[in-house]
């Protein structure tokens, strides 16, 4: 295995020193993007440098992980300060990531296979965004071609008719498979399974939207959860995670969409995760699984997490809080840090986000830097509020910002266009990098504080080196100049206008 180690590192060295440059592409009005296709793509490897400050920034005038190098300093440039304590210490790190779902698996295998590798080594590898964990789909959603479970048809109690649909076989397991082999010489990808559908026997208005199980069935439905992680352990995988159901409030919105959905409230929810799912699933060779609760907006957290930990069976069998990015301009991520307060033995990880949901938006934008500074902003946030790692969405879409059989489309941080056999990484690529690439598992987050309004956040890395990591966000549109003040460490840096700028050392 250390053999295996030692070449890998030598043939990421010698491509590091390869022409692997970003090939801008200008859509007017500041928004740019990097092609990649089959003989070229844009990669940066985390070349860490001794002694030294390690400064990496990417701009919306067009600059994409470049690095410079500096000397600390013996006094400070700037009154504005940044006070890193590394005696305040916080959370540990789950991981960065995002979602395989079947548009993702659609659009990627829609390319030529060099253009292909070349998108999931620019997720998955060190040269790449190195992505540890994974969201993976357990049935279809709404970014399927159509809608799914594992047991259409005839009412089924036994689940005798479950099974694995051509879907997870062409896409789902296929992407694992490649995400797994290039990320294993960086970290041990981590998969969690979330749920948007039943058979539509199982619920209680026969449909895939809205609507709520039915009471006979809550069994069968932990049962089904089983199944599903069975027939994937057969293909070779187990599962990190689970939570207890994609965005159980959907079912209250059928009006407004029809994304699948099965509706609980924080009632219902509490009777089948003490009932039924966790006993399901404790009892079974999957014991060891993460029970992840709520995995809904974080504008619902705060009362639907105190109804459902009442009782103490299910407070004592949850693991953690899933939580996503939609409306949170409507609620302060503090609320996060009062869930971490009323349960600290229970982790936060942020499950789902994307850009261009609003049916007014402008689905796909490419190069829009703005998505990006929000995507930039949203992970300091929950950083910032006890959340142990952030997880996007669909890894990759078309130019509609599909496939999506309800016609439910989004942006991505990665855009293919099929035709002309190349995709675009854009804005929102990058701002996700600067922490995934930097931060990895076991991080723990310390103290920063700054007399600036700046959002930022602080780590230390795992391992003997103990390097500090220091991600900070630029929106203004003119530059900033800051002074880091580390113990008898000082750095002096200037943070261009419309930057993220990621320190190491």
């Amino acid at each position: 295995m250390w053999v295996l180690l030692i070449i890998c590192e030598f043939f990421l060295v010698a491509f590091a020193k390869a022409d692997t440059s970003c090939l801008l592409r200008d859509y007017g009005d500041n928004k740019r993007v990097c092609v990649c296709n089959s003989e070229h793509c844009d990669y940066y490897f985390v070349d860490i440098t001794p002694d030294k400050v390690d400064v990496v920034t990417s701009t919306q005038d067009g600059a994409r992980y470049r690095k410079t190098v500096q000397e600390f300093e013996t006094s400070a440039s700037s009154s504005n300060l940044i006070i890193i304590n590394r005696n305040n210490t916080y959370q540990s790190i789950n991981g960065f990531g995002g979602a395989l779902t079947d548009s993702a698996g659609i659009n990627i295998m829609s390319l030529p296979p060099r253009a292909a590798d070349h998108l999931m080594r620019s997720y998955f590898t060190g040269m790449g965004s190195m992505y540890s964990i994974c969201r993976v789909p357990m049935g279809g959603t709404d970014f399927s071609t159509h809608g799914y479970s594992y047991n259409d048809g005839s009412e089924d109690k036994d689940l005798a008719n479950f099974k694995l649909a051509e879907e997870d076989f062409k896409y789902k397991i296929p992407l694992m498979r490649i995400a797994r082999n290039l990320s294993m010489y960086q970290t041990q990808l981590k998969f969690f399974t979330s749920t948007w559908v039943a058979p539509k026997w199982m619920k209680d208005n026969g449909r895939y939207e809205g609507g709520s199980l039915k009471n006979e069935h809550y069994q069968t439905w932990a049962k089904y959860f089983l199944k599903f992680l069975e027939e994937y352990k057969k293909q070779g995988f187990d599962f990190w995670g689970i939570t207890t159901g994609n965005e159980p409030l959907l079912s209250k919105l059928t009006a407004v969409t029809k994304i699948p959905s099965v509706g609980w409230n924080s009632s219902t929810a509490s009777v089948w995760i003490k009932d039924h799912l966790a006993p399901t699933l404790r009892s079974s060779k999957f014991s060891d699984i993460k029970l992840m609760a709520i995995d809904d907006q974080r504008v619902f957290f705060s009362d639907y997490l105190t109804n459902l930990m009442q009782n103490e069976t299910t407070r004592n069998y949850v693991d953690g809080f899933a939580v996503h990015w939609y409306l949170n301009s409507f609620i302060s991520p503090e609320v996060l840090t009062g869930a971490h307060q009323r349960f600290p033995d229970k982790f936060l990880l942020s499950t789902e986000a994307s850009s261009g949901f609003y049916p007014w938006n402008k689905h796909v934008d490419l190069g829009s830097w703005e998505r990006g500074e929000k995507y930039a902003n949203d992970i300091i946030d929950n950083l910032n509020n006890w959340v142990t790692g952030w997880v996007d969405w669909n890894i990759a879409l078309d130019l509609k910002g599909g496939p999506t059989f309800i016609k439910n489309y989004i942006d991505s941080p990665i855009i293919v266009n099929s035709t002309a056999g190349e995709f675009y990484k854009q804005p929102m690529y990058y701002a996700i990098g600067h922490f995934s690439k930097f931060i990895p598992v076991g991080s723990v987050r310390i103290e920063a504080v700054s007399n600036l309004n700046l959002p930022m956040v602080a780590f230390t890395r795992p391992g003997p080196d103990n390097k500090m990591v220091l991600v900070l966000l630029n929106k203004n549109k003119n530059s900033v100049s800051v002074s880091v003040k580390d113990g008898s460490k000082i750095i002096n840096l200037n943070l261009e206008k419309k930057s993220i700028t990621t320190v190491m050392y």
